[in-house]
């Protein structure tokens, strides 16, 4: 602002006190000085520069990872879709020792990829069921992958990373199914799921349920495969080659090349079975240990009974088949009870819990299909219905439960044991054999073997005696004697011996008379008349004039 100046001359018009009061005032007005713009500006731009920091910076969030391999502060880069969206600045590690957790700071244009179902995980060489990934992290170092749920924006930012890569992002479009198993197998994240040997999806995630003792997966069908999933599809273990060994015999199943490399899940409907309904995110499916199990139908209702074998039962294994006249009825469920329990017909027999399923045998499958199966079972085993224990495989010496009918059995009825219904047992096949086989040798060994032994003893040393007379010593010569004499009567027939020329003197006439005979029976045949009529004399020839 420019400051005034004071006039020289007073301005004409004014008394002299007013112009000495208008020149007070107007020297009374400071300027400031200008050392004090430098400051004034800092501040200014001060406040402009947190006023836009504040207004554009991103987010901060908080990763948890189980270790914090290749991540480094001020250099780990967040990424989404392989674009930089923030950058790691602290990484510590948690009071329990057994994590760790990462601080990064977003860009404010990466606020919108912050939702609940957001995953993030670190991205570095790996080699696994699913191929090779993360190659190119080898020169540039490992980096976070950020990957947004499919849900809105929220304000959530703490997350958990995950350990392994995921397959598929959460906004794929498909279907999303869990597979329950039994077992672990070869089956891990990433390997495929094939209908009819065409990959249509992949395993996601595989978590062991301790509660349940359950495997579970998590599978995900790709659009627009997942149509070929139903209420009524089979999942089964196609992974690389497998060998059972059951009462069946042996088989080996041999899947294709990839399942061979890297296994698989497969899954198909069963033969002869209606293409059911369509199913939702999350249904859960069993998953079958091949495609044999899988084709095998299941029913909801059955009736558990117990068996007790005086026998051995190696070779029976649990869910082995239980038949009737070779169609399979049920299983065995369990083959160990509990010791003590109270009524058990024999203490060193081992009780076998089976199932039997009505349905199988043409009823119901329902509360009706139970109550047939009872009363059936009661009668039956009134008309000789008996469970044996019968070989399934003479290679494996697998065992299976059978029900026949045996009309020469002893009565018999059924019990109840632990709260089970009994069916009675006989014996038969090898058991049977070999229990016929210690009768007989429980006889053998009641025989009065010592008192024989004595006696053929006794009966010996009297034919020693016999063959130590001197009667018997004579025997000898008198039959050298005999061999003698028989042998010059042969010597005498021998060639050049006189018998022998006689012989074959006589031998010779009577060759020489057959041949006679044989001359007269000529003639006689050809000229009969010769008994009667002398043959006629040729006259002599003569010779020509």
């Amino acid at each position: 602002m420019a400051e005034q100046q004071t006039p020289d001359t007073e301005p004409s018009g004014l008394s002299g006190e007013t112009a000495a009061r208008l020149e007070a005032v107007v020297s009374g007005r400071r300027r400031i000085p200008a050392i004090w713009f430098l400051p004034i500006l800092a501040v200014v731009l001060g406040l402009y520069m947190v006023i836009y920091t504040a207004m554009n910076e991103g987010p901060e969030i908080q990763i948890t990872f189980s270790t914090a391999e290749g991540i480094t502060a001020g250099k780990t880069k967040i990424n989404a879709r392989s674009v930089q969206v923030g950058m790691v600045e602290e990484v510590r590690l948690n009071e329990d020792l057994e994590s760790v957790t990462v601080v990064a700071k977003l860009d404010l244009a990466a606020t919108a990829l912050l939702r609940d179902d957001s995953r993030f995980w670190v991205v570095r060489p790996r080699l696994g069921a699913g191929g090779v990934s993360g190659l190119g992290t080898i020169m540039s170092g490992a980096y976070i992958e950020l990957q947004p749920g499919p849900g809105s924006p929220s304000k959530k930012r703490d997350f958990v990373g995950l350990e392994d890569i995921p397959t598929t992002p959460l906004s794929a479009p498909g279907l999303r199914l869990t597979l329950v198993g039994t077992e672990v197998g070869s089956l891990s994240q990433g390997q495929p799921i094939l209908f009819r040997g065409f990959p249509v999806g992949n395993i996601e995630e595989r978590i062991f349920d301790s509660e349940r003792q359950q495997v579970r997966y998590d599978a995900f069908i790709k659009e627009p495969y997942h149509l070929l999933v139903s209420d009524a599809t089979r999942f089964w273990n196609a992974s690389g080659i497998s060998l059972s060994a059951s009462a069946d015999g042996v088989k080996v199943n041999i899947g294709s090349l990839q399942t061979l490399l890297a296994g698989g899940v497969a899954f198909d409907l069963p033969n002869e079975t209606s293409p059911g309904t369509a199913v939702e995110d999350g249904t859960e499916f069993v998953l079958y240990d091949d495609r044999e199990s899988s084709e095998l139908e299941t029913y909801q209702h059955s009736i558990q009974y117990i068996v007790e074998f005086n026998q051995s039962v190696r070779g029976l294994v649990r869910g082995a088949p239980v038949e009737y006249r070779g169609v399979v009825i049920g299983r065995a469920i369990s083959l160990t009870m509990e010791a003590d329990i109270s009524g058990r017909t024999h203490r060193d027999s081992l009780p076998i819990l089976i199932e039997i399923e009505p349905a199988r045998l043409g009823a119901s499958d329902d509360e009706e299909g139970i109550e047939w199966l009872r009363k059936a079972m009661v009668r039956d085993v009134g008309r000789g219905l008996r469970v044996t224990l019968e070989s399934g495989n003479l290679i494996t010496g697998s065992l299976l439960v059978g029900l026949d009918f045996y009309p020469d059995a002893e009565p018999a009825e059924i019990g109840e044991l632990g709260g089970y219904p009994t069916l009675p047992v006989v014996q038969t096949g090898f058991a049977s054999i070999e229990r016929r086989v210690n009768s007989v040798l429980q006889k053998v060994n009641d025989l009065p073997l010592e008192r024989t032994v004595d006696e053929l003893n006794g009966m010996l040393s009297e034919v020693r005696k016999i063959a130590a007379s001197d009667e018997v010593g004579q025997l000898p010569a008198e039959l050298n004697a005999s061999l003698g004499e028989l042998q010059k009567t042969l010597e005498s027939f021998a060639p050049g011996a006189p018998l022998y020329d006689q012989l074959e003197q006589a031998v010779s006439e009577l060759n020489r008379t057959l041949q006679s005979v044989e001359e007269v029976s000529r003639t006689l045949g050809e000229q009969p008349s010769t008994l009667i009529f002398s043959k006629p004399i040729t006259a002599d020839p003569e010779p020509d004039p």
